[in-house]
C-alpha cells in the first residue's frame, strides 16, 4: 500500500459482504478473488443460500481459507436476490456497512483498498457508494445479443452486483423490497428511496468484473418479465422514475402494438374479414422484421446468432405483454412512495459536549 492509502485503511469503518447465491460455480471464483484482494477484510462474510431444492447438497463452494473464519452460510427462502440480501445484512450485525457482490462477479486485486477509501471518504450522509463495473466482450468478434445485455450492467446506475449499503440507511427504509423476486428492479428501487429520505449515493474507486455467464437462446424472452417489475416501478416512484434513474426505457409500446396488431389480424381472419386480417398481419410482420434487423445488425451475424434473434423477435413482444398485463394486475394496489417511507433521514453525529471546568 503507498501513504495514502494506508491512511485511508486505518480510518475506514468495518464492512461486511453479504453475498446471496443459488449454487453457482462462479462462487468459488468470487470467494478467491475477494481472499486475495489487498486492503482490509471484511469484518464478517454472509453467504446465502438461496438454492430453491438442495436435496440435501452442501453448497458447492470452495470457501478460502483466509475467509473461513469470518464466513457464516445461512439458508435463504428462495424467493430472489432482494430477500436474500435482506437476510444477509440483517444476519450480519451490527457491522457499520454491508457490501453486497453477486456470485459471479469477480473483485479486483486492489478492491480492499479501494473500498477503505471508498468508506473512509463518505458522509454521514452517504447511504451508499458504488463500484466501477466491467464487463469483457470477445475481442475477436462482435458481441452477441445477450453479450450487449450483459454489458449494459457496466453503466447501470446502482448495480448490486458491487454495492456497499451503510447499515443505518438499511435500517431507516426497510432494506429491499422483497416484492422484486429477481435481478432486476431491486436495486433502483432502494437506490430512490434513501435517495427520497435525504441520503446521498456516492460512486466509488473500487473495479468489479462481472462476467458474461452461459444462457441458452430463450434468455431474452425470459427476460421479459422485467415489465412486470417495471410495473411496480411505475406505481411506487411515479413515471419519471425512469429519468431520475438513467434506466432505458426499452421497447414496449412498440410491443403493445405489435402484439395488438397480431391479435387483431387473428380476430379479423376468424370474422371473414380477410383485407382488415391483411393489413393487421403486415404491420405485425413489419415490426417483427423491424425489430429482428435492430436486434441482427450490431451482433455477430452468425447463423445461430440470426437464427436466435429471428425466432426470438417474434415471441418477445407478445411476451413482453403479458408480463406488462399480469403486473397491471398483481401490483394495481401497489402504493406510492408515502411520506412515512421517507422519514427517515441521516442524522449528523453528535459532537462531544464540551465541559468547562472552573479553575
Amino acid at each position: 500500500m503507498n501513504p495514502h492509502t494506508e491512511d485511508a485503511a486505518a480510518g475506514a469503518p468495518a464492512y461486511a459482504v453479504v453475498i446471496p447465491t443459488i449454487g453457482r460455480r462462479s462462487l468459488t471464483t468470487c470467494l478467491r478473488a475477494l481472499a486475495a484482494a489487498t486492503g482490509p477484510k471484511p469484518a464478517q462474510v454472509v453467504i446465502v443460500d438461496d438454492r430453491r431444492e438442495t436435496g440435501g447438497l452442501p453448497l458447492p463452494a470452495d470457501i478460502p481459507q483466509a475467509l473461513r473464519p469470518v464466513t457464516t452460510v445461512v439458508t435463504g427462502r428462495a424467493r430472489g436476490p432482494a430477500a436474500a440480501r435482506n437476510r444477509g445484512w440483517r444476519e450480519a450485525g451490527p457491522v457499520p456497512w454491508t457490501v453486497f457482490l453477486d456470485d459471479d462477479v469477480v473483485p479486483g486485486p486492489t478492491w480492499a483498498e479501494d473500498l477503505a477509501r471508498d468508506l473512509a471518504a463518505a458522509t454521514y450522509r452517504t447511504a451508499a457508494v458504488t463500484a466501477r463495473i466491467t464487463v469483457p466482450l470477445p475481442a475477436d468478434r462482435r458481441p452477441t445479443d445477450w453479450e450487449r445485455n450483459t454489458a449494459g450492467l457496466a453503466t447501470a446506475r446502482w448495480i448490486t452486483a458491487d454495492m456497499a449499503y451503510r447499515r443505518e440507511a438499511l435500517e431507516a427504509v426497510g432494506g429491499f423490497d422483497e416484492r422484486f423476486r429477481r435481478a432486476f428492479r431491486e436495486d433502483a428501487d432502494l437506490a430512490l428511496r434513501v435517495l427520497a429520505a435525504g441520503w446521498t449515493v456516492n460512486e466509488g474507486t473500487r473495479s468489479t468484473v462481472h462476467p458474461v455467464r452461459r444462457a441458452d437462446r430463450m434468455i431474452s424472452v425470459r427476460l421479459q418479465r422485467g415489465n412486470a417489475d417495471d410495473v411496480l416501478m411505475n406505481r411506487r416512484h411515479g413515471r419519471d422514475w425512469w429519468t431520475r434513474a438513467d434506466a432505458p426505457r426499452g421497447r414496449l409500446p412498440r410491443h403493445l402494438v405489435v402484439t395488438g396488431a397480431a391479435l387483431t389480424a387473428l380476430a379479423c381472419a376468424a370474422a371473414g374479414r380477410r383485407t382488415a386480417a391483411g393489413v393487421c398481419a403486415a404491420v405485425w410482420l413489419a415490426g417483427t422484421a423491424e425489430f429482428a434487423r435492430a436486434r441482427i445488425a450490431p451482433g455477430p451475424r452468425t447463423r445461430d446468432e440470426v437464427a436466435t434473434m429471428a425466432l426470438t423477435s417474434a415471441l418477445i413482444p407478445p411476451a413482453a405483454t403479458w408480463h406488462w398485463l399480469r403486473g397491471r394486475i398483481k401490483y394495481h394496489r401497489a402504493l406510492p412512495l408515502g411520506t412515512h417511507e421517507v422519514a427517515a433521514p441521516p442524522r449528523a453525529p453528535r459532537e462531544p459536549v464540551q465541559v468547562r471546568v472552573r479553575p
